[in-house]
């Protein structure tokens, strides 16, 4: 017979992790983009539409920035965030009034 030789258990290399923290981040970001994107869709009120779709973009944002591109990621919360939302925003308040007045038919 012969002795088995116990076998020594090899060094964790870099590639041997399972996700890189990366990786976990980007997961993380798509989740939250995702949830936004489907809160977006399925609120029953027009504000919690506008915060969900803020959510989003600032998701997309940070995959900009972990793909290191931090223009795009400014572009997208200038105006995105700061600008096309707040129209947005302005325009659900006005039209919201107008109906409740009884302006529009």
């Amino acid at each position: 017979r012969q002795q088995r030789q116990q076998r020594q258990p090899r060094p964790l290399q870099e590639h041997d992790q399972m996700f890189s923290p990366e990786e976990v981040v980007f997961l993380i970001l798509a989740a939250i983009a995702i949830a936004g994107a489907i809160g977006c869709v399925y609120a029953r009120r027009v504000a919690h539409s506008l915060l969900s779709l803020m959510m989003t973009f600032l998701a997309v944002a940070g995959v900009f920035i972990l793909a290191e591109a931090e223009m795009l990621a400014a572009i997208q919360i200038l105006v995105y965030l700061g600008s096309v939302m707040l129209v947005v925003q302005f325009g659900v308040m006005l039209t919201r009034r107008q109906i409740q007045e009884g302006d529009i038919e």
